[in-house]
């Protein structure tokens, strides 16, 4: 399953991320920005990727990075190093699905905009409320299909996969073809954005912020280390499953953007919220290239439609990795009521765990409910969260583990430490700028929680492990002497 399960998320993860922040990219930098800050984000995702793929050679277990890290920081850290991993990586996840199934919820909200005559011919316009009982119902559907027996699931995965294939290299041809109006290659491949509206001057500044639609893009092929043990061969197809999860996404990634981008004729009218999209970019992209061409947006509704069954897709696949990771968590005793989300059904399915996962990834939507500022801290943990539980197991390796880290059989050769290093210092580097301010001035309406966000999950996790986890947390003890 494992194959099909990776090659699939990659490409759904693609058409998630870029459809989700496709108006941050525009908004800091614009073209240029996505073009190559896709290319650099993705040549040191992929030092990340190797190095994880490397130990996940060594320790394929669906506990993946907190059982690494386990392992790597010897017998005197293993239990603090898999506690903080561990805590890092599912609270990640679990923003990651929060995120993803909000994001097919708004992209719901503004198909039904567009198809009731948009917000500029008297299109209904749904609520917060409504929107969050679409996400509500996003999640309940995505946890009953992977209550499923797993053969079922796999099934799913490879109808996703081609879905998704067909779907991403459809709409790169299509939209640039039917759009009336075309930008030049200079457009696309050098235009640099510096009106933002957000009082930011600086242009390499303005090309970090824009860098944050491709790094979020490029989460969660840690999916793969969390479906090993269902996976036959696992020590090969689960680094097997990273690389390639990462490498199609690059290659794929930036043919959509440059596809999509080519119908950018007018940036400000896409970032308008008075837009018929009511300011959502791509959905205005696909709407006016349509009604331009043949005079009625249904053919641009109808390609939204794909992008929000592959995000569907994509929310499936984040519950799976979810529910394996808390499953493997749980079974070491680390979350609260751990023998409840540990069991599985007579199919095999970690069927608590699975409904678990969906529950808390409601309840952080909820947030959206007071505040987007709100909401926008909490999924923040979605990359900056998810990256420190993936670098965690990477430091390990190169400083606790350096020499007594013994390899599988994917290895990085003598290049082995080098590459740890630099996706070490990577990870470092985004936690830093993603945490910067994205408007000035700085209000509180325009301050980045980022920092409140991660700094209180570091805060809670280490105070946990201090008041009482230490005392009874003894990290994977049923593998780590093994």
């Amino acid at each position: 399953m494992l194959s099909n399960f990776a090659f699939s998320f990659s490409i759904i993860s693609v058409l998630t991320g870029v459809t989700t922040l496709y108006n941050n990219g525009l908004t800091y930098g614009g073209p240029a920005t996505m073009v190559y800050g896709w290319l650099i984000a993705g040549a040191f995702t992929m030092t990340v990727g190797l190095s994880m793929a490397e130990i996940c050679s060594s320790f394929p277990t669906s506990g993946g990075l907190y059982y690494w890290s386990a392992k790597l920081a010897g017998p005197e850290w293993a239990p603090f190093a898999s506690w903080m991993t561990g805590w890092f990586n599912i609270v990640g996840q679990w923003a990651v699905t929060a995120s993803v199934d909000f994001s097919l919820a708004e992209l719901i909200q503004v198909i039904i905009l567009l198809a009731t005559g948009g917000k500029n011919g008297g299109g209904y316009e749904a609520s917060k409320y409504v929107v969050i009982c679409l996400h509500g119902g996003i999640l309940f559907l995505h946890a009953l299909i992977n209550s499923l027996p797993i053969s079922y699931l796999s099934f799913v995965g490879q109808l996703s996969a081609a879905w998704n294939i067909i779907g991403v290299f459809l709409l790169m041809v299509l939209i640039p073809l039917v759009a009336t109006e075309r930008a030049s290659p200079s457009f696309v491949f050098t235009h640099f954005n510096t009106d933002n509206g957000a009082g930011v001057n600086n242009k390499f500044y303005i090309f970090v912020l824009g860098l944050l639609m491709s790094q979020y893009t490029l989460t969660g092929y840690d999916a793969s280390a969390h479906m090993t043990e269902e996976t036959k061969n696992a020590d090969i197809n689960g680094p097997k499953g990273i690389i390639s999860s990462i490498g199609i996404s690059i290659l794929v990634g930036w043919g959509y953007i440059v596809g999509i981008t080519f119908a950018v004729t007018n940036i400000p009218l896409l970032l308008s919220p008075d837009n018929d999209a009511g300011g959502y970019a791509i959905a205005e992209i696909f709407y006016l290239a349509f009604k331009n061409r043949f005079g009625s947006g249904t053919g641009g509704i109808f390609c939204l439609g794909i992008v929000a069954v592959a995000i569907f897709f994509c929310g499936m696949s984040s519950v799976t990795s979810n529910s394996r990771m808390a499953y493997a968590f749980s079974r070491d005793g680390a979350m609260p009521f751990s023998p409840l989300w540990h069991k599985v059904n007579k199919h095999e399915v970690p069927f608590n765990a699975v409904w678990f996962s969906a529950f808390i990834s409601f309840v952080m939507a909820l947030t959206s409910l007071g505040s987007v500022v709100a909401f926008d801290a909490m999924v923040s943990i979605a990359t900056i969260g998810l990256y420190i539980a993936y670098a965690l197991p990477i430091f390990f390796r190169v400083t606790l583990a350096c020499k007594s880290f013994v390899r599988g059989p994917f290895h990085l050769g003598p290049f082995s430490v080098l590459i740890g290093w630099i996706a070490v210092i990577w990870v470092l580097a985004i936690s830093v700028l993603f945490s910067l301010p994205v408007a000035y001035p700085v209000t509180k309406e325009t301050l980045n929680y980022t920092p409140a966000a991660v700094g209180g999950l570091l805060f809670l996790t280490v105070s946990a492990w201090i008041v009482s986890a230490r005392h009874w947390f003894k990290g994977p003890i049923t593998n780590i002497n093994s």
